[in-house]
């Protein structure tokens, strides 16, 4: 939802929003307010956390939640997944490095998530991995860093057997654990645990 008559800096929005409870990005200098997530969203968004953080290297590399991220010199985004290098500051207000980000498709973000964030996400310099899952079906599509490029699509993965392969970390991401308990009312017993 955008809120058309506010359109600010990168560090006057910075403030602006770490003083709401609300969810806002900026986008080429605009003000937009994200949508609540309905609990399928939430539950996919713990999910990948808890998969993610299970897998990454803890000397170097740390999972965090809706932080804001400087993608552009107008736009700061607030992707639901990152996976950063350790050692920025726990006072600063948004990361420019992230080495994987995740989002999960909402109703209203499909377009947003698939098409201008992948612009800005694949010209990050730092990133080697990015993550769209579906909210209402076991797909997700994967842009990996090979050498210098992304492939200039992603890689579609369906199905609960599959596994996104985020190769430049070193490891998979299986399906059945993004999902886990995602349509059943939260019961996690049908996933394998990370070993």
């Amino acid at each position: 939802m955008n809120v058309p008559q506010l359109r600010m800096d990168k560090a006057t929005f910075l403030d602006w929003a770490g003083a709401r409870e609300e969810r806002y990005e900026l986008v080429g200098g605009r003000v937009v307010m994200m949508i609540r997530p309905l609990v399928g969203h939430a539950r996919i968004v713990r999910n990948l956390i808890r998969a993610l953080d299970s897998r990454i290297d803890h000397q170097s590399l740390e999972v965090l939640a809706d932080v804001a991220t400087d993608t552009g010199p107008y736009t700061i985004r607030a992707p639901d997944v990152l996976v950063v290098p350790l050692g920025t500051d726990s006072k600063s207000k948004m990361t420019s490095t992230p080495v994987l980000i995740a989002e999960v498709l909402s109703e209203s973000s499909g377009t947003i998530d698939l098409g201008d964030k992948v612009a800005e996400y694949l010209r990050l310099p730092s990133l080697l991995a990015y993550l769209v899952v579906a909210q209402d079906e076991p797909k997700a599509w994967l842009w990996v860093r090979a050498g210098e490029s992304f492939a200039a699509g992603p890689q579609v993965i369906e199905g609960l057997e599959a596994v996104a392969p985020v190769g430049p970390l070193g490891f998979d991401l299986p399906m059945a654990e993004i999902f886990a308990g995602v349509h059943d009312g939260g019961r996690r017993d049908e996933a394998p645990s990370a070993s």
